[in-house]
């Protein structure tokens, strides 16, 4: 174990672009201030926003915490699972899995559509409640056939190698990491959104062109129906190798003009250039080959007892959050890296800027986030910080 963590943390600190934008700048570095970007009116309805949803959203991350805590470190859920001890493992397995997360989802429920509501209510959110429930339901589904796939390895491998169970656990472990992200773009995003090429136009060849000249060259780009779940705007790149694709919203396309799309674009092209995918699919697999490890030093071969399924997912669940704030500190920089390839890339920082000020006005971006909200939930700079750095690159590269 101390081996895959050291091999983890070696990768973070060399894979991990902790100056995202280096060299000096003239002037010195411009200071992230949301007054500066946004209007008063602008910053008054983001904080409006926040101040009602925050409260349900941490209400309903403490309850899906709590609840597995409850039933994984306490004697409740594996005596619940006892109650299965006649039927074959496997159905106990499946049993156990689906009650304990069937129960977490439904205590997390009333606060997720009190969230809904109030995404409705500033007209963040755009489908009805069938839309919402659906969403709900193939969320749940997807999540809870990865949990089961993984346990159902582990826990057979923990039966057939009382002993070392944890050696083939890590390495099957790191393996399905590695098939999830390869096999995610084709086989999970479809089942929460329909996909599209972008049509033939001046667009799609501006971006094909844009991403030949950065030696990325796209098989295709793809469009999402994002409009029918929300009005905000986004783009992602996802898996690797042959399964790496890019996507754009279809609000994006809708709200924002040809150069601010470009610009968003290159954002993600920066992602693709730097093997973002496929770096953080090998500082997760290193980090599930140790969790293996350490499983079996906190359970042993109880592991292959399906009672201990609680204790499981509780631990994955309070261990998650709790190494939170490192994964958003590393995803941060991977951002701040990529929008610097943004701006290198399309050398147009007063489009990078207005493109930024409307993704944090549609989305209704936290412009003024406390530290702790800060390190505990954003996975990317804010939008002030991001403007910022778009000033630094224009200094730096001042005639």
């Amino acid at each position: 174990m101390c081996l895959l963590l050291l091999g983890f943390a070696a990768l973070v600190i060399i894979a991990t672009p902790w100056h995202p934008l280096p060299g000096h700048v003239p002037g010195g570095a411009v200071r992230p201030d949301a007054a500066a970007d946004f209007t008063p009116a602008q910053v008054a309805r983001e904080t409006a926003f926040h101040d009602q949803i925050r409260p349900w959203g941490l209400s309903g991350l403490a309850v899906g915490l709590l609840v597995p805590a409850l039933l994984g470190f306490t004697p409740i859920g594996a005596r619940a699972v006892d109650r299965l001890r006649r039927r074959r493992w496997v159905v106990q397995v499946v049993a156990a899995t689906v009650g304990m997360t069937l129960v977490t989802t439904l205590a997390s429920l009333p606060f997720a559509a009190r969230e809904e509501v109030i995404l409705r209510r500033f007209g963040l959110s755009t489908q009805g409640w069938s839309g919402w429930w659906s969403d709900v339901g193939r969320g749940y589904a997807v999540g809870l056939v990865g949990t089961l796939v993984v346990l159902l390895v582990v826990m057979a491998l923990a039966r057939r190698f009382p002993r070392r169970w944890w050696v083939a656990a890590a390495g099957a472990g790191a393996a399905l990491v590695v098939g999830g992200s390869f096999a995610y773009p084709v086989v999970v995003e479809p089942v929460f959104n329909s996909f599209h090429s972008l049509p033939a136009g001046e667009l799609r060849t501006r971006i094909l062109a844009m991403a030949a000249r950065d030696h990325q060259p796209l098989g295709d780009i793809l469009v999402s129906d994002a409009s029918r779940r929300t009005t905000a705007e986004n783009a992602h790149v996802s898996g690797f190798g042959a399964s790496r694709r890019l996507v754009l919203d279809d609000t994006l396309l809708a709200k924002d003009t040809p150069q601010e799309i470009l610009v968003v674009a290159a954002h993600e092209l920066g992602h693709a250039k730097h093997d973002d995918v496929l770096t953080g699919t090998v500082e997760g697999a290193l980090a599930v080959a140790a969790a293996m490890c350490a499983l079996f030093l906190l359970a042993g071969d109880r592991v292959a007892r399906a009672r201990s399924v609680p204790l499981v997912l509780a631990a994955y669940a309070v261990v998650g959050f709790a190494v939170s704030p490192l994964s958003n500190l590393i995803s941060r920089h991977i951002e701040a890296r990529a929008d610097a390839h943004a701006l290198a890339l399309t050398r147009d920082p007063e489009t990078f800027v207005a493109a930024q000020r409307k993704l944090a006005v549609t989305g209704l971006d936290d412009l003024r986030p406390s530290t702790v909200l800060y390190v505990l939930f954003f996975d990317h700079p804010s939008a002030p910080e991001r403007i910022a750095m778009a000033r630094d690159w224009e200094r730096q590269h001042a005639p």
